[in-house]
C-alpha cells in the first residue's frame, strides 16, 4: 500500500472502477450470451430473437461508450452477433 495519501485515493478509485468495469463486461457477455442462445433455438419466435440481439448490441455500444472495450472490438462482437442472426434466418426461410 502505497504512503501518499493522494497515491492510496487513486488505488481505492482503481479499485473501484475495476470493479465496475468486471460488473459491465459480464453484463455485456450475459446479453450476447442469451442472444446466441435465441439465435440457435429453432423454436424461439423471430421477434423474440430480434429482440435478444438488439439489446445485446445496445450492451455492447454502452460498454464501448464508456471505454470498457474498444470500439474496435464492438464492432466485432456485434458483426460476429448478426452474422450468426442472419444465417439462421435465412435457415429458417430455406
Amino acid at each position: 500500500m502505497p504512503n501518499i495519501k493522494s497515491v492510496k485515493k487513486d488505488v481505492i478509485k482503481s479499485r473501484k472502477n475495476h470493479l465496475r468495469n468486471i460488473s459491465a463486461k459480464s453484463a455485456m457477455k450475459t446479453f450476447i450470451k442469451k442472444a446466441k442462445t435465441a439465435v440457435d433455438a429453432p423454436t424461439v419466435a423471430t421477434a423474440e430473437t430480434a429482440e435478444a440481439v438488439r439489446l445485446a448490441c445496445k450492451a455492447i455500444d454502452k460498454t464501448a461508450e464508456r471505454g470498457i472495450i474498444h470500439r474496435n472490438q464492438a464492432s466485432r462482437r456485434k458483426s460476429r452477433l448478426m452474422k450468426k442472426a442472419h444465417q439462421a434466418t435465412l435457415a429458417v426461410t430455406a
